[in-house]
């Protein structure tokens, strides 16, 4: 669960550091006050997006922390050993910083992580609803993931488009051969045609760079042989005094004289290394005039060698080191082309990609169907206590042409009152019938997740009277199992909380607006919730209205 929420600096808060429990907790105040920019600065810590707006005017950065407590989920577990985020004591931290530039820094456990991994994470943490979910509900898509959503069908979903995918592309090679026949075959003999260069070159990985070594070496024989003799015959072979009976003698004379003074012992033991590493060139220069020779013929056909390389790679328009390369892209596209030219394989195989999709798309409808019924059966019941008696609540899955998503479209139906026909929710719902069914799906969605934090940002928009009071007695039953956060207008809603803030706004002393929030206590809460009962004015009749709900 969340924890605590650290705000420094973002839009009007200058510091706020809320401590929250778990349960069901209410945010309310008044309008303009700052209720859901409390949301939004969680919004950005869980990888949002940020710009330099966020940022308090005058400040340099916004800074959001957000910390989560509790036994993280072997999914979430996982995904921190995996990318090397965990804590050796179990806790989570994630931090975004956004600076006045609008350039923003992620954390996760003070390890710098990118916004996609923040993102990530904290959609394994935290489902938003925001005030405008309902709306979102009038479209096929929406409603189609919600379902899926709901049914953990993700995976399923994904495995669906997936096959889709590659049998869209299958079917479309195959129209463009049959199209364009001639073309691929005229293709295919010009490959056919530059592989065959390619293999008669027989080029090999590397060769290039050997060949001209070879060539260096050899055009340069003479000069390499002449030069090697000179060495040697200074260290060895000269007539007059070669170095090394020259250092000879010096190290039997230093001998002698050591044998007077032992101060010039470090000399002589110093020269007998130098003497001994003469020796090993002498022996290298030996062996090297041993093995170099002229060969005219040899240069002549290395530089033929060289010659073909140069040529081909030019022909190809590539370097000669990549002509290796060359042959392997150019032959993996020759049989690519063969294999799209026999036209009744490539047919079989998009037959075996068609029926793997169907495969994957039955598995998915029957799950679907499944989910389908049961989460109408329960948002059925919900409209029963929300002052929709007798209303009725469907999910159709009408049979459609193969598509990314399946094999049906997915389409809420709704019938307000008992006797009526369900029919699409964007032609039958009123605004205040679609905010009580988006609460109602939205709250039994949530339940079948494994998100430990809910917030419900101003979801009861619409609502008001005992209608109100339900939704707060559904999102008080949802914080038995979850963390609920919930930003409210309605006293009958936040009066089921079992932790309440107040958020307001103050001025600072140079004059600044600021958001402040604050727990409230027993008699603290009595005064808001009067407030919201009764405006303005707070009566006697609106403070022990304000005791009753939250006696009830």
């Amino acid at each position: 669960m969340l924890r605590t929420l650290a705000i420094r600096d973002f839009v009007i808060v200058d510091a706020i550091e809320l401590d929250l429990s778990p349960g069901f907790s209410v945010f309310t105040g008044e309008t303009g006050a700052g209720k859901s920019i409390l949301i939004d600065a969680l919004t950005l810590a869980l990888g949002g997006r940020a710009d330099a707006s966020v940022v308090r005017e005058g400040a340099t950065r916004a800074d959001i922390s957000a910390e989560f407590v509790g036994e993280l989920a072997p999914a979430l577990n996982a995904w921190l050993d995996e990318h090397e985020f965990g804590a050796a004591d179990g806790s989570l931290m994630l931090r975004r910083v956004v600076d006045n530039g609008g350039r923003s820094k992620a954390f996760i456990n003070g390890v710098t992580a990118t916004v996609a991994q923040l993102r990530e994470l904290g959609e394994m943490l935290v489902d938003i609803h925001g005030q405008h979910a309902h709306q979102s509900l009038l479209k096929p898509d929406a409603q189609r993931q919600l379902l899926d959503a709901h049914a953990a069908l993700q995976d399923e979903a994904k495995a669906v488009a997936g096959a889709w995918r590659q049998w869209r592309a299958l079917a479309r090679q195959r129209e463009e051969f049959e199209r364009d026949a001639r073309n691929v075959l005229l293709e295919r003999e010009r490959l056919e045609w530059q592989v065959g260069e390619l293999e008669k070159l027989a080029v090999k990985p590397g060769e290039w760079a050997e060949v001209g070594n070879e060539h260096s070496r050899l055009s340069h024989a003479a000069s390499l042989i002449e030069g090697a003799q000179q060495a040697l015959n200074l260290l060895s072979e000269d007539e007059s005094a070669p170095m090394l009976s020259q250092l000879a003698m010096i190290e039997q004379k230093l001998g002698k004289l050591a044998d007077i003074d032992d101060k010039l012992k470090p000399v002589l033991e110093s020269l007998e290394p130098a003497r001994i590493q003469l020796q090993e060139a002498v022996y290298a220069l030996n062996d090297y005039l041993g093995r170099i020779e002229l060969d005219p013929e040899r240069l002549r056909t290395v530089e033929a060698r060289l010659e073909a390389l140069h040529a081909t790679a030019r022909k190809f328009h590539v370097s000669p080191d990549e002509l290796p390369d060359e042959f392997a892209r150019l032959g993996e596209r020759l049989r690519t082309l063969a294999d799209a030219t026999d036209l009744d394989a490539l047919r079989a195989q998009e037959q075996k990609l068609a029926d793997a999709y169907h495969a994957l798309a039955a598995r998915l409808t029957k799950a679907r169907a499944k989910a389908a019924k049961s989460l109408s059966v329960a948002v059925t019941a919900a409209m029963q206590e929300l002052s929709m008696a007798g209303g009725r609540f469907e999910i159709a899955l009408e049979a459609c042409a193969p598509t990314l998503h399946g094999v049906e479209q997915v389409e809420f139906l709704v019938a307000g009152h008992a006797g009526s026909t369900p029919r699409p929710l964007a032609k039958v719902a009123s605004g205040g019938e679609l905010a009580r069914i988006a609460l109602a799906i939205s709250v039994i969605a949530s339940s079948a997740t494994a998100t430990p934090t809910l917030i419900f940002d101003e979801v009861d928009s619409g609502i008001g009277g005992g209608v109100a009071e339900v939704v707060g007695r559904l999102l008080k039953k949802l914080g038995h199992d979850r963390q609920v956060l919930c930003v409210t207008h309605l006293p009958q809603v936040a009066s089921q909380a079992a932790q309440h803030f107040r958020v307001s706004k103050g001025t600072l002393a140079d004059g600044r607006t600021a958001s402040r929030i604050a727990p409230l206590g027993s008699a603290e809460r009595v005064e808001e919730i009067a407030r919201m009962l009764g405006g303005l004015e707070i009566t006697a009749t609106t403070r022990k209205h304000a005791r009753e709900l939250l006696a009830s």
